[in-house]
């Protein structure tokens, strides 16, 4: 009897084998498919010259130029293959000059948007070649299919962005297939137990003892499962736990403002901005770089461009009522530290490299700001504790990294030169 059991159980183990392996095969090959859906024929460019571009486009042409879009000027993709390099630089440096020399496709484009003439910048040859080898990079990449301008009954945008949702669908069909199958073959082992219990008595012409018919009466009964004293000793304990949990969780958050989302005079959203046109915070919030604080933008700075842009809508109305009543937008204010602590915003910015997400989260998807980070003193004192000094361009910084690598194989953080001490917060 043991002996058919055991070959039994061993052809039902390889058959489950196999059966798992196709489902994950089917899983991987999905998975693949899916990734060698794009394009792998775009060409390739150095990545160090595309960051600097991006870094440069975003902090001086993001105000009138999107490279999908039309802002105040032309959208840019695929600009390369309008004109030539040394015209695209020539109209950059100075466009006026390159319109009053009588270059037909400079008037016209002056022509089509509104005669607005653009920006001279003093950039450089590799700068420029920076910002179109960005602009190139970008324009070999795939625009989302969006529907545009589509609005509810009450006239509000609906988000109309069309995703493939295939793969997701094809795992889930998958899974559940996955559990079909295991629930089946431990039903089929149970049984088949049975049957060569059963066949072995018959042939040897005895009854089945009281061992045997335990095993081929069993069964799993769900209802005496969970009225089991262990299944309800572990949910109960389980339940005490969680909320015991709950409580202290509760305490910790008193007084953290983490996740406060108020509701601005004015509907601003970063996500069209930062995100849509990228659109540099530095733009708006002037004093990043160089002020203990960042700045709220004042009513010039979105007058720059809404003098000319989306006039009619009410919500620009708002900011054009406050320009010409001369009176600054009363903006909510999100991130508020208590006056006993100390920020620096250019410390941290400016010296520590820090970029805003790591505070501010993902700003350039929030439609209406709110407060990523806890924000809390633990919170500081963990960054701190984690981020390692950067010695890049800072000859007082490199001398201490060196300092301290010459007795610490444990890379330099901010802890190790004073971030932990009270009087550099607490003043």
């Amino acid at each position: 009897m043991q002996t058919k059991s055991t070959k039994l159980l061993t052809f039902l183990g390889h058959k489950f084998s196999q059966i798992f392996g196709t489902i994950f095969l089917s899983l991987f090959f999905s998975f693949s498919f899916d990734l060698n859906a794009q394009d792998d024929s775009s060409p390739s460019f150095d990545p160090s010259i595309v960051k600097n571009g991006e870094s440069l486009f975003k902090g001086n042409c993001t105000v009138c130029h999107a490279i999908n879009e039309v802002v105040i000027g032309p959208a840019l993709r695929d600009v390369h293959e309008r004109q030539s390099e040394e015209w695209i630089y020539a109209f950059i440096k100075n466009s006026q000059k390159v319109i009053k020399s009588g270059d037909e496709y400079a008037v016209n484009l002056y022509n089509e948007y509104n005669k607005t003439l653009m920006t001279s910048f003093d950039f450089s040859d590799e700068e420029l070649n920076a910002i179109l080898t960005y602009i190139k990079d970008e324009s070999t990449k795939e625009v989302q299919v969006v529907v545009a301008d589509v609005s509810d009954a009450s006239g509000q945008a609906v988000d109309s962005s069309i995703n493939s949702n295939n793969f997701y669908l094809s795992l889930g069909l998958n899974l559940f297939l996955l559990l079909v199958i295991i629930f089946i073959l431990f039903r089929f082992t149970n049984l088949s137990k049975k049957y060569v219990l059963l066949q072995d008595n018959q042939l040897k012409g005895k009854l089945l003892d009281d061992d045997d018919k335990e095993i081929v009466d069993s069964g799993f009964n769900i209802k005496e499962f969970i009225k089991s004293n262990r299944v309800v000793g572990i949910a109960s304990f389980l339940f005490i736990g969680i909320f015991v949990k709950s409580c202290i969780d509760g305490l910790y958050t008193v007084g953290i403002q983490q996740n406060y989302q108020p509701t601005q005079p004015i509907a601003f959203s970063h996500k069209v901005h930062a995100g849509q046109y990228e659109i540099d915070c530095n733009y708006c919030h002037t004093g990043v770089n160089i002020s203990k604080s960042a700045n709220i933008p004042s009513v010039n700075i979105c007058m720059n461009c809404h003098n000319a842009i989306n006039t009619d809508k009410p919500e620009i109305q708002k900011i054009l009522t406050a320009y010409e009543e001369n009176r600054p937008i009363e903006w909510v204010r999100v991130h508020n530290l208590p006056d006993l602590a100390y920020f620096n915003h250019k410390q941290h910015v400016a010296v520590g490299g820090l970029d805003c997400a790591t505070c501010h989260g993902p700003i350039e998807e929030m439609d209406v700001v709110y407060q990523y980070s806890e924000l809390t003193m633990g919170w500081c004192i963990n960054c701190h504790r984690e981020t390692e000094v950067s010695s890049k361009g800072n000859d007082y910084y490199k001398k201490l990294v060196e300092l301290h690598n010459s007795s610490s194989k444990k890379p330099m953080t901010v802890e190790d030169i004073g971030g932990l001490e009270c009087s550099k917060c607490h003043y």
